[in-house]
C-alpha cells in the first residue's frame, strides 16, 4: 500500500489497472497540440479573480486624521483672517493648502497639498473656495475643517505671532 494511503482505501494502480498501462489515443485528424498551447487555454482562468485587488485594497495604507491642537487652530484662523483681507481688498492671494482627504473606501485618509488662488472664503458653508483653473470649470473647494495646514507670501506673518 503506498505511503499516506488509508487501509481502508483501494490501491489505485490494482483499481484502473485495466486502463492505465494503455496507449494514449492520438488523433488521426488533428495534429497533437504542444504543450504551451495546452497551457494557454487556461491562463485566462482564475479561480481567484479580484482576490489581488482585495489583498493589494487591504494592504494599502491610510493616514489617521490629525486633530489640532487650539493654538494650531488659532493660527489657522488668523490665516484664514489674513485671506479674508486680502480678498476684501480685491486681491486673488495664492496660497498652499495641507488638506486632509478622507478615504472613501476605508478608515484614514491622505493628507494633501493644494496650491491655488483664493477666490473667497464662505463662512456660511465653512469651505474654502479656489478659483478654477479653466474657464467654465466648478470652483474647487476646501472644507475649513480639513485643513491643516496653510502656507504663503499673504500668510507668513500669522505664524510668527
Amino acid at each position: 500500500m503506498a505511503e499516506g494511503m488509508k487501509k481502508k482505501e483501494n490501491n489505485p494502480r490494482s483499481v484502473y489497472a485495466d486502463i492505465i498501462d494503455l496507449p494514449h489515443p492520438v488523433s488521426a485528424k488533428h495534429p497533437q497540440m504542444s504543450l504551451h498551447d495546452r497551457a494557454a487555454q487556461f491562463a485566462s482562468y482564475k479561480a481567484l479573480s479580484g482576490y489581488e485587488d482585495m489583498i493589494g485594497e487591504e494592504a494599502r495604507l491610510t493616514d489617521r486624521r490629525i486633530e489640532p491642537e487650539e493654538a494650531d487652530l488659532d493660527i489657522l484662523n488668523r490665516k484664514l483672517t489674513l485671506i479674508g483681507d486680502r480678498i476684501a481688498e480685491g486681491e486673488s492671494p495664492i496660497v498652499t493648502f495641507t488638506v486632509f482627504v478622507p478615504d472613501e473606501k476605508k478608515a484614514g485618509g491622505a493628507y494633501v497639498t493644494r496650491t491655488a488662488r483664493v477666490k473667497h472664503i464662505d463662512a456660511a458653508q465653512q469651505e474654502v473656495v479656489l478659483c478654477p483653473e479653466r474657464i467654465h470649470a466648478v470652483s474647487e473647494r476646501i472644507p475649513i475643517g480639513d485643513i491643516l495646514d496653510i502656507r504663503g507670501e499673504s500668510v507668513n506673518t500669522a505664524d510668527a505671532d
